[in-house]
């Protein structure tokens, strides 16, 4: 039995939407990605993520000390970015309310105390269509604010398997992880968390 829906300040968190045997499918098309779109380490004018990341997909996201932006080919490789997993799509397709799939699969792996600050998703064309975010892996503190900066946030911890979709009004939520619960799951070999981001860019 499906675990009830969770209202976090608009983001709507389906718990448990990816059962055991689905986590363990979509890592392994997750694996075949990364083969095809090695992960790094994006070096910004902040400094190094603390996360690393691929991508999947039409577009992929990319950041750099110029900025942040998509690009059509892994910055590294110069090779297009692979095909979104049919595992990865299958959820987009059962929770956006979308009719349109998502131009870009970005894949971020949390390991060592990496974390990412509260920012919004806002380097896409068209914020009438939702982010879709899916959580494998280590358990995660998910903290949720405003459109605005500053202000009270909320925070709940997501598990593997859990999937979290923002849309209409909390489409540009500040959002970000704080802390992982580090060997909360089994599912990574050498433990740690991967957070499946899809967006349509247009």
């Amino acid at each position: 039995m499906a675990e009830p829906e969770i209202d976090l300040r608009g983001v709507r968190v389906l718990p448990g939407f990816l059962g055991p045997e689905a986590q363990a499918a979509m890592l392994a098309d997750l694996r075949e990605v990364a083969r095809a779109a090695p992960v790094i380490r994006p070096v910004t004018r902040a400094g190094p993520m603390s996360v690393r990341i691929t991508s999947a997909g039409r577009l992929g996201w990319v950041a750099d000390r110029r900025g942040y932006r998509y690009e059509p080919c892994h910055p590294e490789t110069g090779a297009p970015w692979p095909p979104i997993p049919d595992s990865v799509l299958g959820v987009w397709r059962a929770v956006s309310g979308s009719q349109v799939d998502p131009d870009s699969c970005l894949v971020n792996l949390y390991r060592d105390g990496a974390k990412m600050g509260l920012h919004q998703d806002r380097d896409e064309g068209d914020f009438g269509f939702p982010v879709v975010s899916i959580s494998l892996g280590d358990e995660a503190l998910f903290r949720v604010g405003s459109v605005e900066k500053g202000g009270r946030t909320a925070s709940i911890w997501l598990r593997s398997g859990d999937v979290a979709v923002m849309g209409g009004a909390a489409r540009l939520v500040h959002h970000g992880i704080d802390r992982l619960r580090e060997g909360s799951s089994t599912l990574i070999p050498g433990g740690g968390r991967i957070n499946v981001t899809l967006r349509v860019v247009r």
